[in-house]
């Protein structure tokens, strides 16, 4: 009769397929925490809708910071916010390029310090130049927003795709692609273009005996009336994703992969 679960992303993916296939008494889960890596909203309505639970996001870095919703927090905040710091001692800050803090409702990068937050790494001058501030702020290279004391975190620094000048959250088009029925679970990527510079590929698995084409995506995307330029314009379908020891999706490897395969069609036409 486990009340609370403490888990990471590619378990909540897998525990949801579960819920499709199997007749599970879940009546005794009141609450379930998802960490390591951000999980879209789209999965946070699966997991209330289908464990009857509530859900709540933790977020931080293995150097410091970590930030939680609460299960008081509005549905809005639950559904696409990260919470906000556990002590009331860290001292968060969102910056532009130039390290100016923004006010609340812009995007920057979010750089903290705190009582748990480390204030440098040990022999590496360089890594500590370009991971802290010159007052000592430690750079997470997350993206956020701040709102009402919420952290709303909108991808990576390097999760950004530049399309020809245009910027792609591929977190925005993931949540969308999931939304689809045949879809178990989808990564959004750039892959090198001559002429744009990037484009966006999508890295999807589908469902057991589903069926998912790119006329699909392409079709199911302007039903939810998504900007075109924001499209993935290839689709790979696979059946697992590159990890790290801890759970976390290899983004890199996804990059590399794309970036392999075009260059050998290149060499075959």
């Amino acid at each position: 009769r486990v009340t609370l679960v403490a888990t990471a992303p590619p378990l909540v993916v897998a525990w949801l397929a579960a819920l499709e296939s199997n007749r599970l008494d879940l009546s005794s889960l009141k609450v379930l925490t998802s960490g390591g890596a951000r999980l879209v909203p789209e999965l946070r309505r699966r997991v209330e809708d289908g464990f009857g639970c509530t859900f709540v996001e933790s977020f931080g870095t293995g150097e410091g910071l970590i930030c939680q919703t609460r299960l008081t927090d509005s549905k809005e905040e639950r559904m696409n916010g990260s919470g906000r710091p556990l002590s009331p001692d860290d001292e968060i800050r969102i910056v532009d390029d130039q390290d100016r803090d923004l006010p609340d409702g812009e995007r920057g990068e979010l750089i903290v310090r705190g009582p748990y937050t480390i204030r440098g790494y040990y022999n590496a001058p360089a890594a500590n130049q370009a991971g802290f501030t010159a007052d000592g702020y430690y750079r997470m290279g997350d993206m956020v927003y701040r709102r009402d004391g919420t952290v709303y975190v909108d991808g990576h620094k390097k999760d950004l795709i530049n399309r020809g000048g245009e910027k792609i959250s591929t977190e925005e088009v993931e949540n969308h692609i999931l939304a689809h029925p045949a879809v178990h679970n989808a990564v959004v990527v750039a892959m090198p273009d001559p002429l744009m510079g990037e484009k966006a590929c999508a890295f999807v698995i589908v469902k057991d005996g589903a069926r998912f084409t790119f006329a699909d995506l392409k079709a199911f995307l302007e039903s939810r009336q998504i900007a075109r330029f924001k499209w993935p314009e290839r689709l790979e379908l696979v059946e697992a994703y590159p990890l790290s020891p801890v759970g976390k999706i290899l983004r890199r490897e996804l990059r590399e992969m794309i970036a392999a395969r075009l260059a050998a069609e290149r060499k075959t036409s």
